[in-house]
């Protein structure tokens, strides 16, 4: 991100994509979280936007765009991305396929008239460390196919098209719906921090015009919305 924001302030082009193949501090959307990944088996990107105005939703759309992307990359997952509110990609786990281990990770921000969406998506790993068993997967994993640190690129030219017509669709909400997490089930969530201890509990019943989440509280009318926040479907658990 921060390489993204320097070409910004020198005159790099719209689009402009800078790649990483290694990271061993990424950053992710919670203070203190990092996205760590193992050489050659990850795609870390950054897209550089020249935007006189951030579209609404546009995390979620650049997820719309990896999840169509994965899908178009590995077919036997078709249908299978689910986006996790705000920022996740989940796939189905390969040891229980009622399950959704998060793969991709999506962070977004502005900078005066620049946007710079950062990705890092789980590619071809084998498998996870301790620390991440049962929490996260890679495209390889959940398709049970074997890809190499080439093919990474070959799922970059893909998500860089989709994001390309993400970033100009009028339906994205709609979509992004049909494959929200947890869509309509109980969940739990911590408004702001993850470990804010401010938390609701309710039925998740989508997303709003501008990529807010909705969540319809136990015991109360209607719907709240939130900009910002974590889901998890218990108290002691984000990633389940």
């Amino acid at each position: 991100m921060e390489v993204s924001q320097f070409l910004a302030q020198n005159n790099a082009k719209h689009g402009t994509v800078i790649t990483a193949d290694f990271q061993e501090a990424g950053r992710g959307r919670i203070r203190g979280r990092r996205w760590e990944m193992e050489k050659g088996g990850a795609l870390a990107f950054t897209v550089l936007l020249r935007l006189p105005m951030i579209p609404a939703g546009l995390t979620l759309r650049a997820g719309l765009a990896v999840a169509f992307a994965i899908e178009d990359f590995a077919p036997t997952l078709r249908g299978k991305a689910l986006i996790k509110w705000p920022n996740d990609i989940l796939l189905p786990s390969v040891h229980d396929k009622t399950t959704a281990l998060k793969a991709v990770g999506i962070i977004a921000e502005g900078d005066g008239g620049n946007v710079h969406i950062g990705i890092g998506v789980n590619v071809s790993q084998k498998q996870m460390p301790d620390f991440l068993c049962g929490k996260a997967t890679s495209i390889s994993m959940a398709a049970c196919a074997d890809y190499d640190s080439g093919d990474r690129y070959r799922l970059l030219e893909k998500i860089l098209l989709r994001l390309y017509d993400e970033i100009k669709a009028a339906d994205w909400r709609e979509r992004a719906e049909a494959r929200l997490y947890k869509k309509g089930g109980q969940v739990c969530f911590a408004k702001g921090s993850a470990d804010s201890g401010d938390i609701v509990t309710g039925a998740l019943a989508g997303i709003g015009s501008d990529g807010e989440l909705l969540i319809a509280p136990k015991g109360g009318a209607g719907t709240l919305a939130f900009t910002a926040g974590e889901i998890f479907t218990d108290p002691t658990s984000l990633y389940t």
